[in-house]
C-alpha cells in the first residue's frame, strides 16, 4: 500500500513540476516580448 502511495505522489510531483516549468516558461516569453528592443527605422 505504502508503494502505491509513493507513486501517487510522485506522479503528483511531475504534474506540479511541469506545469510550474510551462508557467515559468510563459512568463519569460512575455518578458522576452515586453522588453524587446524596437527595431530601427
Amino acid at each position: 500500500m505504502k508503494k502505491v502511495l509513493l507513486a501517487a505522489l510522485a506522479a503528483v510531483g511531475v504534474v506540479v513540476a511541469g506545469k510550474k516549468l510551462q508557467e515559468s516558461k510563459a512568463e519569460q516569453a512575455l518578458w522576452a516580448e515586453a522588453t524587446d528592443k524596437l527595431p530601427k527605422n
